[in-house]
């Protein structure tokens, strides 16, 4: 594998100094690029742009091609395990991800078993299709769903409210799930270790339901498979270490325990400023975040003074990856992606000074 051009993002995650804040995008690749919306008419369907390779790689690669981004990530999905478990995965237009045979009787939990690598060997296909192409310009982010976020949608069959049965079966009969759960932390560590073989440099662990949860609820159904996980990781490969972000999506209140949890970097919401969250988690991790998506929708003064407004949050000094708080919404004018990204690498400068100072300045 080449050497990376651009290790901002590897540096930032690490702690350690860059020039200008790195900066990439939860969903980079997704419906707001019209070059995207092609692709994906090709295949046909989501699932099938997901597991076909050239497809896969061609829509990971897109954004790269527009924007001055710092990293890409994998085009897949963190429902593939599952669909490799034999639910039948598949999307429909405004429902988003169900499953045809969804967990609903003991016996459904009993009989899963970590799947075959081999079911899932399209991913790894592409991941080196993507690392060919990219020839180390920047690094490729690989990523699974958390075990409780995997768990509410094999038990509820697709995205509930509040995921009532997920939340029956965890009153009356807590060590069943517990079961599901273990499970799916093995195959998040299978999968993952297999994408890092394949080539990916960095790994992200989506627990998108985590936040659900009560702190108590949440460190012993979420936060103790996700320590599991990040224990079992290959955690350097190719004379490199490989960074771990974990982001639980309305977690800003669990961040010290999440900053415990064995990872190299934590994922922001917008609920909570990153000063206030860099004060909770101290020098233990790096912060990656945290722009409400929605604010891409206002005018390009706005962005900037927006982007202004959470590098100075964040302030100076290493470990800080500007991103979303959450993924970006397929509205989103890619123009205003290129203002946010250009604005970064602009206006941080500032507050990597050590970094950027001449040697022969006064």
């Amino acid at each position: 594998m080449p050497s990376l051009k651009n290790d901002r993002l590897l540096k930032a995650l690490c702690r350690e100094p860059v020039d200008v804040t790195p900066v990439w995008i939860m969903r980079q690749a997704g419906r707001y690029l019209p070059e995207y919306r092609a692709t994906r008419e090709r295949a046909g369907s989501f699932m099938r742009l997901c597991k076909t390779p050239d497809l896969a790689c061609e829509v990971t690669l897109q954004p790269l091609q527009r924007f001055a981004l710092d990293a890409a990530i994998l085009f897949s999905d963190i429902l593939t395990i599952p669909d490799a478990m034999g639910l039948g995965l598949f999307f429909s237009e405004g429902q988003g991800p169900q499953f045809v045979c969804p967990l609903r009787h003991s016996s459904d939990i009993q009989r899963l078993q970590v799947p075959d690598p081999e079911r899932l060997n399209y991913v790894y296909k592409t991941i080196q299709l993507v690392q060919h192409e990219l020839a180390g310009k920047v690094p490729l982010i690989g990523f699974c769903g958390s075990p409780w976020t995997l768990a509410a949608y094999m038990v509820e069959g697709k995205s509930q409210p509040g995921f009532p049965l997920l939340r029956k079966l965890q009153q009356e009969n807590p060590q069943l799930l517990h079961k599901l759960l273990d499970t799916l932390a093995k195959s998040v560590c299978v999968h993952l270790n297999a994408q890092i073989i394949a080539g990916v440099q960095v790994v992200m662990l989506f627990d998108t339901w985590g936040g659900m949860l009560p702190l108590p609820e949440y460190e012993l159904f979420s936060l103790f498979y996700l320590k599991q996980i990040i224990a079992g990781l290959i955690r350097h490969y190719n004379n490199r270490k490989i960074p771990v972000i974990l982001f639980t999506k309305g977690g800003s209140h669990f961040l010290p325990q999440m900053a415990e949890a064995g990872c190299e970097g934590i994922g922001v919401d917008w609920e909570i400023s990153l000063n206030a969250a860099r004060a909770k988690v101290g020098k233990k991790v790096a912060l990656q975040g945290n722009m409400n998506p929605a604010r891409l929708l206002d005018s390009h003064h706005a962005i900037r003074q927006e982007v202004s407004n959470i590098l100075d949050a964040f302030g100076p000094g290493e470990g800080h990856v500007f991103n979303l708080g959450h993924g970006i919404t397929p509205d989103v004018p890619p123009e205003n992606v290129s203002v946010m990204i250009d604005a970064v690498h602009e206006l941080s400068k500032a507050y990597h000074l050590p970094y950027n100072r001449s040697p022969y300045a006064e």
